[in-house]
This record gives C-alpha cells, sequence and structure tokens, in this order.
C-alpha cells in the first residue's frame, strides 16, 4: 500500500560510500553493461546523452540551475532522495533527486495530467521495492514519461514501450557511467525523510542559484 510513498531501504550504515551489490532486473542482453559495452544507452532510439563532472555538491538547500527538466545530472546537494525502489506521490526536489543518479539510480518521471491510471500502475510496477529505482510526478512535464540516468535522458508517450526496460537494464547501477556507483541508496540518519521529503520548487531558479556545471 503506498501512503506518502513505497520505501525499500539498502544498507542501514551511515557512509555514502558504503557499497550494495548490483541487483539485476532481467536476464543478459545486448543492454546488460559490461567491459565490451560500458554503456548500451547509447544504442536506444532517443536517449539524450550529456557528459557532467560528478561530485559536485550546492550549499544544503541551494537551487541549482539546471538545463534539462527533469536534470539528469550536474551540481547537486549533499543528501541524495532515497532511491530503494522509492515510489513518491508528491514531486521532490531536484537537487536531492540528482544526487540519487550519481549513485547509479534511474528515476522516472511522469505528468499527472498526460497519463492514465493504468500507465501509473505499470511504471509503480517497475519500480517499487527496487533497488536504485525512483518514481515520482513531475510538474510541467513536457512529455507523459521521461527517465533519468546520470548523463541520460529519455521521453517517452509509454510505459510499455521496450525503451523503458533497456534503459533500466543499461543504467541503473551501471559502474561505468555513474560517478559513484553502489554507493548508498537508503536515506536512514542523512536528515532526508522519504514519507516528507523536501517539495519541488515550481518557481524559477534566481540569482543565487548554482549552476549545474563546474
Amino acid at each position: 500500500m503506498l501512503v506518502g510513498c513505497t520505501v525499500s531501504r539498502g544498507s542501514d550504515s551511515t557512509s555514502e560510500s558504503d557499497t550494495q551489490p548490483p541487483t539485476s532486473t532481467s536476464d543478459s542482453s545486448e543492454f546488460t553493461p559490461g567491459e565490451n559495452n560500458e554503456d548500451p544507452a547509447e544504442d536506444i532510439e532517443g536517449v539524450v546523452i550529456t557528459p557532467y563532472e560528478g561530485a559536485i555538491h550546492a550549499e544544503p538547500g541551494q537551487r541549482v540551475a539546471y538545463t534539462r527538466a527533469p536534470p539528469d545530472g550536474g551540481r547537486h546537494d549533499p543528501i541524495w532522495a532515497d532511491c530503494g525502489g522509492t515510489v513518491y506521490q508528491a514531486p521532490v526536489r531536484n537537487e536531492h533527486m540528482v544526487h540519487s543518479l550519481e549513485h547509479g539510480a534511474v528515476w522516472i518521471a511522469y505528468n499527472v495530467e498526460r497519463i492514465t491510471t493504468a500507465d501509473l500502475a505499470a511504471l509503480t510496477e517497475k519500480v517499487d521495492g527496487v533497488p536504485f529505482m525512483m518514481l515520482s510526478p513531475y510538474p510541467g512535464l513536457d512529455a507523459p514519461i521521461s527517465l533519468q540516468s546520470w548523463g541520460h535522458q529519455l521521453k517517452l508517450d509509454d510505459p510499455d514501450d521496450p525503451r523503458v526496460n533497456q534503459f533500466i537494464e543499461a543504467l541503473r547501477e551501471n559502474p561505468y557511467t555513474a560517478p559513484e556507483p553502489g554507493a548508498r541508496c537508503d536515506s536512514q540518519d542523512t536528515g532526508f525523510d522519504p514519507t516528507n521529503p523536501p517539495p519541488f520548487d515550481l518557481t524559477p531558479p534566481g540569482p543565487d542559484a548554482a549552476p549545474a556545471g563546474p
């Protein structure tokens, strides 16, 4: 049952650098990353790839002037969003979600006005309880669905599009594309409450916002 959000937690340790073993969601395929195919998402039609430097933090609570909506990388809050198969019922502050991408998470965002109840159920099934996955509504999203991992974005109309699973297989916990693969996804003792997360800010970033890049 979803109450605020559904959370499946990883390690109970408080160190950001603690690692968790990758968990496969499907059989090995052409979209499974490996030494000879570090970024299988390059072969997924429609994926936009943008290079970002990792490990760049804004000040706690500071806005970041992202160039993509939803953002798919760049400067971020020091505290990551819970990404242990977390289904958020309300939009979450961008800067926390981006930090989770740095750890190897995939974030599925959706426009509540452009998907059906059945669509949302299908997306929830892909995320709920799956390590390094997040799902949240995103106000003003220019497509029904948008998938993000670090430096990768794919916007789609249909949750049953095979590219959804291809994107997840290629990029969730991908050690070649995420700057901090295997870092924590749980939020225990971090100050981030997944049942009442920092809210999304609809207003444009002001002059004191940090740039997304260096």
